[in-house]
């Protein structure tokens, strides 16, 4: 199957978080073919039930090509022009898998083995899918893993600090608030303080942002509301032990604030011959650590249109990424 076409087949199957399968036994079935026609291995990695890794080697894997197998919601079905594919997944990551598996193939052709392709679940949410491939190493030691870079290799992602604050009231109809206590009032009041604290900044990564994500709460116009919340991210640059005790004090003692996800930053370093980005958006790399070799970044596509309506990918830089990777595995490949 030929690069675009590729592409547009794994964009039009449905793989929004946590629906992962049917991508997966598609992706299954398309590996499979490859090991029996190169004389490789295929393997799932159990996530949880239902949900599998999947993991391509070729003799004793030196290099690994990674990237997500899952999307972000609305699904969106593949169309393309001259210069472009569109759809769910198209740059993140979709097309990233296959310009992976075209390189892979493209190597295998040329005789270069000692690498795998490794796709995983998981990763718009919780990284579910590379914490699991970190407790099952293959004793690879490099790791491409692959998203949005614009071809260029990251030196840097910021990570992600995720918090629920939570407001408790007391219910009274909405003619007498003397006699209730607004949650909303309470949780707008701690937000308004959390957004007034001054984030930490990063030399290489640059500033921390906030974002507030959801509100919700209440019971109706009429009613004092008696239970409000919502959720904010953080991009985060460096240690943020003294940024969540700042976050908890700014809560307040009648507010509540609970972590739900903390995903570190990570600094990168750079290889001879490519240019470099830094990145504001986290990845897998912090779930995988160094459990699968030391970590690379980078990957066709621009992150600006990824999780949008208007996802897209040039034709040029796929066909560019495959190349890369296959220069990438090659100068690994040789300890370099």
């Amino acid at each position: 199957m030929q690069l675009f076409e590729l592409t547009r087949r794994l964009i039009d199957i449905e793989s929004i978080t946590p629906n992962e399968r049917q991508i997966s036994n598609f992706l299954w079935e398309h590996l499979s073919l490859l090991a029996r026609r190169f004389r490789g291995e295929v393997a799932r990695i159990a996530v949880e039930t239902g949900r599998h890794n999947l993991f391509l080697s070729f003799d004793d894997p030196v290099v690994v090509l990674s990237s997500h197998m899952d999307t972000v919601p609305p699904f969106i079905a593949s169309r393309e022009d001259d210069d472009h594919i569109w759809g769910r997944g198209a740059c993140d990551a979709k097309g990233i898998i296959a310009a992976m598996i075209a390189a892979a193939e493209q190597l295998l052709t040329a005789g270069r083995r000692n690498f795998g392709l490794l796709f995983v679940v998981g990763e718009e949410r919780n990284s579910a899918g590379a914490h699991a491939a970190a407790r099952h190493p293959r004793g690879s030691k490099f790791l491409i893993n692959g998203e949005p870079t614009g071809n260029k290799l990251a030196l840097g992602s910021k990570g992600a600090l995720r918090y629920e604050i939570v407001a408790q009231g007391r219910m009274a109809h909405s003619a007498y608030p003397e006699l209730g206590e607004s949650a909303i009032e309470k949780l707008l009041d701690a937000l308004e303080r959390i957004r007034r604290i001054r984030l930490p900044t990063d030399e290489l990564l640059g500033p921390s942002t906030l974002n507030i994500g959801t509100i919700s709460g209440g019971r109706a116009p009429n009613v004092i509301p008696d239970e409000a919340r919502a959720e904010i991210m953080i991009r985060v640059v460096g240690d943020v032990t003294e940024l969540k005790n700042e976050i908890q004090a700014a809560a307040g003692p009648h507010v509540r604030g609970q972590e739900i996800l903390l995903i570190p930053p990570v600094q990168l370093r750079p290889l001879s011959g490519f240019s470099t980005t830094v990145v504001a958006f986290t990845t897998d790399i912090p779930a995988f650590g160094n459990a699968w070799g030391e970590p690379f970044l980078i990957g066709p596509g621009s992150i600006h249109v990824a999780h949008t309506n208007e996802e897209r990918i040039t034709k040029s830089e796929l066909t560019e990424a495959v190349n890369l990777y296959r220069h990438l595995v090659g100068r690994f490949g040789q300890g370099i």
